[in-house]
């Protein structure tokens, strides 16, 4: 009897984990068509030679080549640069540009709007306010920044009264500057979104912490130097690495500001790659993106390795 009833009940139980996978496909689909099979793609092309010899690419078909691209693409051209190597030391300065004040700002933004000593009022209109850049088009905002800082612009009639720059400086082709404006349109556009996940890991701590640390006589010096940065730590490398990530693609900002300038210290290693997609260089294209792709893996496990470095 007990057998037959154990029998009965499986029977009679409906299992929901289908459901489940079901409800996940959708993102691995998409995950599969728009991700995983271009990265496959790529990694191929940058293989093949797509560019013949007398430049007919009507009747050429791609060939296998080994790694002439990748050997190709660290070659110096006429003025003794690797393309590859100025293009990455330029997306590095820009990023770090932007990305240090963007990050000391936030932080001390987050620490003033989670300070419970402070009480600060309208503090939900100052986080809308500060996260409203991140809404704007990056590209309308490098189109507003080359309006103003052209060379009829209000800014450059302003310093030029002022005596500081002469009438025919044009800051966009001039290399400190123009990473200037693209360092501060990132910081600008992103120190909102990065306040309001160091405030988010801020609140997360236990208040408990911070009630014993105070009873124990500890000064708010000390409370942030030895509790609240140590427990915000994985807030930080998460804010640090996809920072860096999306600086490593910076493309849209120096493309409006500076392209039609030709500023060759503002090219980014996605406009290098942009560049032989547009000659239809498709193997050179794959080979950046592949090393682009190998240098973003070993700069995120260094930053992951030294900000989580085990204490004694």
């Amino acid at each position: 009897m007990e057998q037959s009833f154990d029998k009965k009940t499986k029977h009679r139980t409906v299992s929901y984990a289908k459901w489940g996978y079901i409800f996940i496909a959708s993102f691995f689909i998409v995950y599969l068509l728009f991700t995983l099979i271009p990265q496959v793609v790529t990694i191929v092309d940058s293989f093949k030679n797509f560019i013949p010899q007398d430049g007919n690419i009507l009747d050429f078909e791609p060939y296998f080549c080994g790694f002439d691209n990748y050997v190709a693409i660290f070659q110096a051209n006429d003025r003794g640069e690797i393309a590859v190597f100025k293009n990455l030391g330029n997306t590095l300065i820009m990023w770090v540009m932007g990305a240090i004040p963007q990050l000391l700002v936030s932080l001390l933004l987050a620490l003033i709007f989670t300070a419970s000593k402070l009480k600060l009022k309208l503090s939900s209109f100052f986080k809308t306010l500060f996260y409203m850049p991140n809404l704007i088009m990056a590209s309308a905002f490098a189109a507003l920044f080359l309006v103003l800082f052209s060379t009829i612009g209000p800014f450059h009639k302003m310093f030029e009264d002022a005596g500081l720059i002469a009438s025919n400086f044009d800051f966009i082709s001039n290399a400190t500057w123009a990473r200037i404006l693209v360092a501060t349109m990132n910081f600008l556009m992103w120190f909102g979104n990065t306040t309001i996940l160091l405030m988010a890991g801020i609140q997360s701590i236990d208040d408990s912490i911070f009630e014993s640390a105070k009873i124990d006589g500890a000064s708010s010096p000390r409370i942030l130097f030895d509790i609240t940065l140590p427990l915000l730590k994985p807030t930080v490398v998460y804010v640090i690495i996809t920072s860096m990530i999306g600086g490593l693609q910076m493309f849209d900002v120096p493309q409006v500001l500076t392209g039609k300038a030709q500023n060759n210290d503002t090219k980014t290693m996605v406009m290098l790659i942009n560049q032989y997609i547009s000659s239809n260089n498709y193997g050179y294209a794959g080979a950046v993106s592949v090393i682009l792709f190998i240098i973003t893996g070993i700069l995120s496990i260094f930053v992951f390795k030294s900000i989580n470095k085990k204490e004694d």
